[in-house]
């Protein structure tokens, strides 16, 4: 089966939406999608930002909020709530992604998503995660404490240093086999159909 990898940031508004999206869209394509969380916040610092650049930007960021809330109606997903503050802080949700198994992964992710940029809570509150693990299912406490563990912080840290090593600027992105990548929430359609070429 053709493969993927689908790169995302908790903070990043672009991958709210594909992250709600790629599941359904692989599986009628016939693509294998690997979750792989990472932190922007490391790339930006490495290309002199100190922040989001929809932040930087004026223009580009009210233009971001607006064309969210269309996609997100588009797509029929909840209405698009703005977080009070961005970029939150996604190192938790990040390190607690991680912590789940591979088959886990993209149910929390979604789930996280939805909290942060539906019902505006801030995710890097772990009271905010502990209730998304507990919905799901999960028993949080040892969740979050295997987390905290030194190997969930290396594995988010080695997929941060990966994301750079591939080029990757932005998130989402999406990255096939071969190393060609497709960059954006706009270009997952064309990522799933090189993926089977």
């Amino acid at each position: 089966m053709p493969k993927l990898d689908f790169w995302y940031e908790f903070a990043s508004t672009y991958s709210y939406p594909a992250a709600m999206r790629i599941e359904r869209l692989a599986k009628e394509a016939g693509v294998e999608v690997a979750w792989r969380p990472f932190l922007l916040g490391p790339i930006f610092k490495g290309l002199g930002w100190s922040t989001s650049p929809f932040n930087l930007q004026a223009a580009k960021g009210r233009y971001m909020w607006r064309d969210l809330a269309r996609l997100c109606e588009d797509a029929e997903l909840p209405p698009f709530r703005q977080p009070r503050n961005f970029p939150l802080n996604s190192l938790l949700a990040a390190r607690v992604a991680l912590a789940l198994d591979d088959t886990e992964r993209p149910g929390f992710s979604r789930a996280a998503y939805l909290v942060e940029f539906s019902e505006g809570e801030d995710i890097g509150d772990g009271e905010v995660i502990a209730g998304i693990l507990s919905q799901l299912g999960h028993d949080a406490d040892p969740l979050l404490a295997k987390a905290a563990e030194q190997a969930i912080k290396d594995k988010l840290r080695a997929n941060t240093e990966e994301a750079q090593q591939l080029g990757i600027f932005g998130a989402p992105t999406f990255v096939l086999a071969n190393g060609e990548m497709f960059w954006g929430n706009d270009r997952l359609e064309q990522a799933l159909k090189w993926a089977k070429k």
